[in-house]
């Protein structure tokens, strides 16, 4: 769920003194973690029940759409599942059968560029005890390598257009690739939560996710009002009494971790930013990931019908708020996220070095000799 920062504040005015023992703390960390496993039970359960009545609904009984009593009435926002297609790709789909749990799986492209950094990336994700992951090999020496270390590892058919930003590209030229290679997951009935490689992983994620909508991302947002939303009055003094205009603002979803549902919607969001992105090259592709999202139809042009979801901020961090706001205050240091992005610093290796010192290793001054930015 997501908590403003005045939740937080109330979280952790309970001392841990208060405790009588390490025994009953660690009895009530155990209580916390089985209710937050209980609560992604029920919500899988309700968005399966919403699927089940939207599907029995469609064209056949009115009457499931009549509306309730005013402030009772709430629309569907989990789009059903595509039917799964193995013939897509089959032997993908065995690799798949054998990963992922409950038909998902982390998934991250890598190359040679980045090998120091996928090796962090996924000894934090075996010591949290995470199974179902999944490397795309984009050259002969990541593919080498992860079966040497035992992780499982997914190396695609040749393909000439992909093949060549594959094992030369830089990290957005091979970030804008995912959009192509994911097709083929959700194609096979798989929902992904994509990763980028300068994530740190402390706690499984899959025990975090809401699954309402067809997209679930990271924002870049720093705040509560950047992340999730805000009003925006502009200004302008020549227009006289009507010199104020309300804008709605949000920071962008982050294109290197979010989850996605095998829907419709999402595999049209794919398509719509891989086309988007060969058409014009040279484009960000987070940039224009969250353009094909939040852009509404207008003449010209037929908006994508997708739900989406922010992640909490706190739980699923970028490196702005941890460097910025986090490291600096005493409450929120005490709070252990799911994962930490390394997305706004370019010394990305030797920060995410860092995070593991701190919040892993318990040593408290890991982070303090790093600047809020770069340099």
């Amino acid at each position: 769920m997501n908590r403003t920062n005045s939740s937080w504040t109330y979280i952790f005015s309970v001392d841990s003194t208060a405790c009588e023992s390490s025994g009953q703390v660690t009895n009530l960390k155990s209580q916390l973690s089985s209710l937050e496993r209980g609560n992604v039970e029920l919500r899988r359960q309700i968005n399966e029940l919403s699927m089940k009545l939207q599907i029995a609904g469609q064209g056949k009984d009115e009457t499931l759409y009549k509306p309730g009593p005013f402030g009772t009435v709430k629309a569907l926002r989990t789009n059903p599942t595509v039917t799964p297609d193995e013939s897509v790709n089959p032997r993908l789909a065995k690799i798949l059968e054998e990963v992922a749990v409950k038909k998902e799986l982390i998934v991250a492209l890598a190359n040679t560029n980045v090998r120091e950094m996928l090796e962090v990336w996924f000894t934090n994700i075996k010591r949290v005890g995470i199974p179902n992951y999944l490397v795309v090999a984009l050259d002969d020496n990541i593919e080498s390598l992860c079966k040497s270390k035992g992780v499982p590892v997914y190396r695609r058919d040749p393909d000439e257009g992909i093949d060549n930003i594959a094992k030369t590209g830089g990290n957005h030229a091979v970030s804008g690739l995912k959009f192509r290679v994911l097709r083929e997951f959700l194609q096979l009935g798989y929902s992904i939560l994509l990763s980028d490689i300068d994530i740190i992983f402390l706690r499984n994620p899959f025990d975090h996710l809401y699954r309402d909508s067809d997209v679930e991302s990271m924002s870049d947002g720093h705040n509560n009002m950047t992340a999730y939303g805000f009003n925006d009055v502009f200004d302008e003094p020549s227009m006289g009494w009507a010199r104020y205009a309300h804008t709605m603002r949000i920071w962008v979803h982050n294109s290197g971790f979010f989850y996605i549902r095998p829907t419709i919607p999402s595999i049209e969001l794919l398509d719509r930013v891989a086309g988007h992105l060969s058409r014009e090259p040279k484009s960000w592709d987070q940039a224009v990931f969250n353009e094909e999202l939040f852009f509404p139809s207008h003449p010209g042009y037929e908006g994508l019908h997708a739900s989406r979801r922010t992640m909490d901020i706190y739980l699923f961090m970028n490196s702005k708020v941890l460097f910025k706001t986090v490291r600096k205050d005493a409450q929120l240091k005490k709070l252990k996220p799911v994962i930490v992005h390394l997305n706004y610093h370019p010394d990305k290796l030797e920060r995410m070095k860092a995070v593991i010192e701190f919040y892993v290793n318990g040593k408290q001054d890991a982070l303090r000799h790093f600047p809020d930015g770069s340099e």
